[in-house]
């Protein structure tokens, strides 16, 4: 277990080292997860090598909802008076999420369909 936790805080720390060395605006930690995520699928990290931590930490990931919970209700007067941008911004959002994920679901399924005609046809020939 002390191995999986050091390799996720290795990309943890790589993400942190990214954004040091290029300043981009992006959290460290969105950056060691898309590291992570390429280094997964490019092989050089094995899904077993990490498999147990991840198990672990998505079932517990309500808990790590907790302190924000508690930070939240410290806030709870400005929520209470900003409430009508708040729901606006919530529901916009995820109006435009819902739309760019039908979207981008339709394109990936457009694409593999056409991947698959085409291998279908080079096999016939």
């Amino acid at each position: 277990m002390i191995l999986q936790f050091g390799i996720l805080f290795a990309f943890l720390a790589a993400g942190e080292l990214v954004v040091w060395l290029t300043g981009i605006p992006v959290p460290s930690s969105i950056i060691g997860m898309i590291l992570l995520t390429v280094s997964l699928k490019a092989g050089l990290v094995k899904p077993a090598k990490i498999e147990r931590l991840a198990d672990f930490l998505v079932r517990n990931l309500g808990f790590f909802f907790v302190p924000a919970g508690v930070g939240l209700m410290n806030c709870l007067g400005i929520i209470a008076d900003q409430w009508l941008p708040i729901v606006g911004a919530s529901v916009g959002s995820t109006v435009v999420i819902i739309a760019v994920t039908g979207w981008t679901h339709r394109l990936v399924r457009k694409s593999v369909s056409r991947k698959k005609i085409v291998k279908q046809e080079l096999q016939k020939a």
